[in-house]
């Protein structure tokens, strides 16, 4: 993973909408390792939305492993050590793919140990397999960077540091955006589009409201989607504008970026005239999703333009 494709992750899309409705199951133990504390988590499917929260504010790096997986056992004493050692400037969140089967779908670990970072609930994935300490290091200073890059710059006080009295309370969410939360904790992204509408009119350079609306938006039109049809209707019907599109927002939706802008910036250049309005309006609103200042965006901001004049 190198420096510039860690800085360029999307802001807000995540690929695990399908843990909006989720399960409760008791958390599993870490395999090996320390007990769930505040830099290093046991996460469940659960309790997986208070991670991708936290990882707004701190680096999360996930560590998908089991209990029968050997690598994992190498790998996974590392990961603590470096996590601690870090200060509380990234936290490990832990997750036993064969108790928890959601997640372990929703980051696609189709091998493990799988390491993947979460940099503004947006996930980014790392490494493979069990790798050296050094190795560790250089991706967490990698990660670090990214995360900076992308104002993601908090930190999580350990537990032998943290007191009654120095524990910081986080600001309140305005009320539209609070119920915003809640519908979308819910799987209700019609009431979480309405309540980010609300806060834009009442407050309509509330860009957060914006970003927020595009991904319910994007979230309500990919649920219970099936990529694979998707995908054979699409190259079955190259200028047949909804099956394109609905392709490219599960590519946003699991973080094919690139592959998402592409297919509709080569399916405007095909079209004329008044064809072109939904896949201009449908890039806007993924722009939107993504972020305007990730560089993806910018380079498909400047070809979008180009095709247009």
């Amino acid at each position: 993973m190198t420096d510039a494709s860690m800085a360029a992750a999307m802001r807000g899309a995540v690929d695990l909408s399908s843990l909006r409705n989720r399960p409760d199951p008791a958390a599993a133990p870490a395999s090996g390792g320390a007990a769930s504390s505040a830099l290093v988590r046991d996460v469940t499917d659960a309790t997986f939305p208070e991670v991708l929260e936290l990882s707004r504010t701190v680096p999360v790096v996930v560590d998908l492993w089991a209990e029968w997986c050997e690598p994992c056992k190498q790998l996974s004493p590392i990961l603590e050590k470096v996590t601690v050692e870090l200060g509380g400037r990234v936290v490990l969140a832990k997750v036993d793919v064969d108790a928890n089967p959601q997640l372990a779908q929703g980051f696609r670990a189709q091998s493990i140990p799988m390491v993947v970072a979460l940099l503004a609930g947006q996930p980014v994935p790392l490494f493979q397999g069990a790798v050296p300490e050094q190795q560790v290091r250089e991706v967490f200073g990698q990660l670090l960077q990214a995360a900076a890059q992308n104002g993601v710059t908090g930190t999580v006080t350990p537990d032998d540091a943290a007191s009654d009295e120095d524990t910081e309370t986080e600001p309140a969410l305005p009320p539209a955006h609070a119920e915003a939360y809640a519908a979308i904790e819910a799987g209700d992204y019609e009431r979480a589009a309405r309540a980010y509408e609300s806060a834009i009119s009442e407050n309509p350079g509330d860009s957060d409201a914006k970003a927020g609306l595009a991904q319910v938006r994007l979230l309500s039109r990919v649920q219970g989607a099936d990529l694979q049809a998707a995908r054979t209707a699409a190259a079955e019907a190259p200028q047949d504008v909804d099956a394109q599109l609905l392709v490219a927002d599960l590519d946003v939706a699991g973080g094919h970026i690139d592959d998402a802008f592409e297919r509709l910036l080569t399916l405007f250049a095909a079209l004329a005239g008044d064809e072109r309005t939904p896949v201009r309006t449908r890039l806007l609103e993924l722009f939107q999703v993504v972020g305007d200042a990730d560089p993806r965006v910018v380079r498909a901001r400047a070809k979008l333009a180009s095709l247009m004049f």
